[in-house]
């Protein structure tokens, strides 16, 4: 909301910054497109109602502890993001990516609700402790005793197997992630930031839980539906890393990224110890901020620039441009050299991303992987390693475009926007004045520099954090 509540943008002119310069001249601009440039959001009643909807829904889903409360729960999380995907009721783009989210979550929600549905059948019980009580004591038969003798402990792995298909396509993990790059990249670039940040974080927290409640690490089965877990982990981390190495557009590979890093966090859970739970909870704490950060930054890059190359270049005059602004990675090209401080903040949140040191990112994959290992999964660790050097491919692309490219500014496609404005001056001559100076309000440089601090200083406080991780995966797994 607060990215929301402001004007984006303020204009520098040199014609100005003297007193008496103001009564002499006078500024015309034939295309106000570069002053107005307000996102649909701030004229529309609803979407404040429904960015709320959304975190009443999370919190919801994060504190339920029942199944039919549970799928109310993120229903109506649900709905309020079908509606903010197709806020923008002229964008034909943001009408198909909404259309696409209904009817996949449409039916994630069906395959939740028929898991839960048969789980009530095979149990007689929609309460996460009820079935904490039955897993721990449906395998306990023998010629002595036989306490459940009706009783099969594979009728709840299979529900909990069907459940678990619809939290991942929610989640957008692998291999039911096919919506996810489509949808980011057609809803509009605000809305993919609440999209890709709220809509998960409680999933996953629910998800933790449910495994927590419905796994026996006392006890031994013949299989457990977190298998589904791991092997959504497996396949997430190589389809994010390898579906990113081909994209051109920035918020499809922000989509195959978050896939990646779903599988890191897939991986965390399906372990279900309290290093886990302790990974877990650091992981999706600094890749929450992170994201949010580098989708911060991609909004206000668009605020503050357009670099569109002519039609003999590789870019013309682009759709949906005042919904998202950013849409290729060769538009970002040499933005070093015309706002050095956004430029390192996105680096340093995709070195973050890329797991490098001292950043919190790297800290977030070290424990994971460290809870990997010691848990026997070493080819899944192995993996994650892997795959974080490959992804370093395509984020060093994107920061190879911001620094080592310098802008033409002979390439700017001036028939899509109009970057320029005319001075009059007292002589009624027309004079052609550049608006090179366009720079951020002061709330989104306090948000983009406050997230970046964190990403960088980590290390010299990472205590507080670590110790209430900590303290939270001890009362989760107890």
């Amino acid at each position: 909301m607060f990215l929301t509540s402001f004007y984006p943008r303020k204009i520098l002119n040199d014609h100005f910054l003297s007193f008496f310069k103001p009564f002499l001249y006078k500024i015309i601009y034939p295309n106000k497109k570069i002053l107005n440039k307000n996102s649909k959001q701030f004229r529309i009643l609803e979407y404040p109602l429904m960015v709320l909807f959304v975190v009443i829904g999370a919190l919801f889903v994060i504190s339920t502890n029942d199944l039919i409360s549970l799928f109310l729960s993120i229903e109506l999380q649900s709905y309020a993001l079908y509606i903010l995907c197709t806020l923008y009721r002229n964008s034909e783009l943001s009408t198909s990516g909404g259309l696409t989210y209904f009817l996949l979550g449409g039916l994630s929600s069906c395959f939740i609700l028929l898991g839960s549905s048969i789980l009530y059948v095979n149990s007689g019980t929609t309460f996460i402790e009820g079935l904490y009580i039955i897993t721990n004591i449906s395998d306990i038969t023998s010629e002595e005793v036989n306490i459940l003798y009706w009783y099969k402990s594979y009728y709840i792995q299979v529900s909990l197997i069907i459940m678990s298909v619809g939290f991942l396509f929610k989640l957008s993990a692998s291999p039911f992630h096919f919506w996810s790059p489509d949808v980011y990249d057609a809803i509009p670039t605000i809305i993919t930031t609440v999209v890709a940040i709220l809509a998960k974080i409680s999933v996953f927290i629910f998800l933790l839980q449910l495994v927590n409640f419905t796994c026996k690490p006392l006890l031994n089965n013949d299989y457990n539906f977190t298998i589904i877990l791991s092997i959504s982990s497996l396949l997430s981390l190589i389809v994010g890393t390898i579906g990113g190495l081909t994209q051109s557009k920035i918020k499809r590979l922000y989509a195959y990224s978050t896939i990646s890093h779903t599988g890191f966090i897939l991986l965390a859970i399906s372990i279900n110890t309290t290093e886990s739970i302790h990974a877990f909870v650091f992981y999706i704490i600094q890749y929450s901020i992170s994201n949010l950060n580098a989708f911060v930054i991609l909004l206000t890059i668009g605020y503050t620039y357009y670099f569109l190359f002519n039609k003999q270049k590789d870019f013309i005059c682009l759709q949906e441009v005042n919904n998202s602004p950013i849409q290729y990675i060769g538009q970002l090209k040499g933005y070093f050299y015309i706002n050095p401080f956004l430029a390192l903040s996105l680096a340093i949140t995709l070195f973050s991303f890329l797991g490098l040191p001292p950043l919190v990112g790297f800290f977030g994959k070290l424990i994971v992987l460290s809870a990997a290992i010691d848990n026997g999964y070493i080819y899944l660790a192995l993996l994650g390693i892997l795959t974080s050097v490959i992804s370093a491919t395509y984020y060093l692309a994107i920061i190879k475009h911001i620094f080592f490219y310098k802008p033409s500014l002979d390439s700017l496609n001036i028939s899509c926007f109009n970057l320029f404005g005319y001075i009059l001056n007292k002589n009624l001559l027309l004079e052609k004045v550049l608006l090179n100076k366009v720079t951020i309000s002061s709330n989104l440089a306090i948000i983009v520099s406050i997230l970046t601090l964190y990403i960088s200083l980590f290390i010299f406080l990472p205590q507080e954090l670590l110790d209430m991780t900590n303290i939270l995966s001890l009362y989760i797994h107890i």
